[in-house]
């Protein structure tokens, strides 16, 4: 969330549902706000101006933000003048049919479009047109965090996938010069960020004037930038050129997001992902030899159409051999559009809870193992803030993602960005507890 900056005459209260992508929008979102004389509450019952960004990659997360939104409707009955904008893939997906349905509604704003926010400001509307031009994406963005920066490389997706809505929402797969993002990236450093986050629906398929692996290599040169961190990467695009990268450039952070979605050939090929599960462990074992200590996590969907009884055990099997340091686990869930709404079998929603609980008990021992043989390890932390449960304590990630909780250190004083050297004493199933070695 973000916080009230400076006294105006406007307010805007914004909401983020969804992946990083989204976060990043939002800081683009704030820089238009600023540059219309808003500035940005937490308090919703204050401001002149609600802005939800969306998702509609899960059904969970569409829910939460139709819950959110009856209640600003509540809201809007008492205070009249209220503006309320929806954007992001949910803006995109529905459009004008969402205007039709919900007239109380100012502003329906495309994940493209945030360009065209600051008319629509003024008179209202609906801007949910697709671009081919990819300046109009390259934005400004009012960063929360500074220490830490996303920065998009790449939009939209050329792979769809049976189940994912995203090139609907976000279009087909668009990359920026290498030159634009070091530029950005090149300022970031001489901010003071130490680390950053490269974001695509699929960055190893970047293609623009250098290939992913030379992208890397550039902007591992760009002073004052540490860490160097990226996300989503898709399995079939992963090849020996950017593992043997990884394992080269130490700014390069060891760990890797790499979804699996499932353990059986069948449903991988249902979810039309373009690699077997076998090509999918022989990878991870190249990562492992060429970049020990690396950290792989992953994603998987329980309950896929036509996912039988043997297809989840296949998938039980794969998180036991794979051993993931975390993974994200979802129930599968119909999204318009995509190709799997369509299929045959679709799962009892009984079921799809129960494959889930089984998948999520695998994997939290998995992690817990992971976790606890870190202990008694000194590893490197970037501070990051006070922790998020108990503010007395400190906070930080190691190179490998992994977050740790520890106490301020008598000798010196603790600042976002410093790495300091930290004694794992405990290992948790979603944390590391650790001492202060050294500074």
């Amino acid at each position: 969330m973000y916080i009230l900056k400076k006294k105006m005459t406007k307010l805007a209260y914004i909401q983020t549902f969804g992946c990083q992508m989204n976060v990043h929008d939002s800081e683009k979102i704030v820089t238009k706000l600023l540059d219309q004389g808003y500035d940005i509450t937490s308090d919703i019952n204050a401001t002149d101006l609600v802005l939800f960004n969306t998702c509609s990659i899960r059904q969970k997360a569409e829910q939460k933000f139709y819950s959110e939104l009856g209640k600003v409707k509540l809201i809007k009955r008492k205070k009249p003048q209220l503006k309320i904008a929806v954007a992001g893939c949910i803006a995109q997906q529905e459009g004008r049919a969402f205007k039709k349905k919900r007239p109380f509604v100012d502003i329906i704003l495309g994940t493209q479009n945030i360009d065209q926010l600051s008319g629509l400001l003024e008179k209202n509307g609906i801007a949910i047109d697709q671009k081919d031009d990819i300046s109009a994406l390259e934005l400004t963005a009012e960063r929360q965090d500074k220490v830490k920066a996303f920065v998009n490389i790449m939009f939209g997706c050329n792979n769809y996938c049976s189940y994912c809505v995203v090139p609907y929402t976000r279009g087909r797969e668009r990359s920026r010069s290498c030159h634009s993002i070091l530029s950005e990236i090149q300022k970031l450093g001489e901010s003071g960020y130490k680390e950053i986050t490269l974001l695509g629906q699929n960055v190893n398929s970047y293609k623009s004037d250098c290939s992913f692996s030379e992208l890397l290599r550039l902007i591992h040169q760009v002073s004052g930038i540490e860490r160097i961190r990226f996300v989503t990467s898709h399995p079939k695009d992963l090849n020996t050129e950017l593992i043997d990268t990884m394992a080269q450039l130490h700014k390069v952070c060891n760990h890797i997001h790499l979804p699996l979605q499932s353990g059986s050939n069948r449903v991988i090929n249902a979810m039309n992902r373009s690699y077997t599960y076998e090509q999918f462990k022989d990878k991870t074992i190249k990562l492992r030899e060429t970049i020990p200590g690396i950290a792989i996590t992953s994603d998987i969907i329980a309950g896929f159409p036509g996912e039988t009884d043997f297809d989840h055990s296949q998938t039980i099997t794969a998180l036991k051999e794979l051993q993931f340091d975390g993974i994200y686990a979802f129930k599968y869930s119909i999204r318009p559009q995509t190709k799997a709404s369509t299929m045959q079998g679709h799962i009892d929603e009984d079921i799809k809870v129960q494959r889930l609980k089984e998948i999520l008990e695998v994997q939290e021992l998995t992690t817990g193992k992971i976790n606890k043989r870190l202990e008694g390890i000194i590893v490197k932390v970037m501070v990051e803030g006070k922790s998020e449960t108990n503010i007395d304590r400190w906070a930080g990630r190691t190179t490998s993602n992994k977050i740790v909780n520890f106490d301020q250190a008598s000798m010196f004083k603790l600042t976002a960005g410093m790495f300091v050297d930290i004694k794992i004493i405990q290992g948790f199933r979603h944390s590391l507890d650790g001492e202060i070695v050294s500074p």
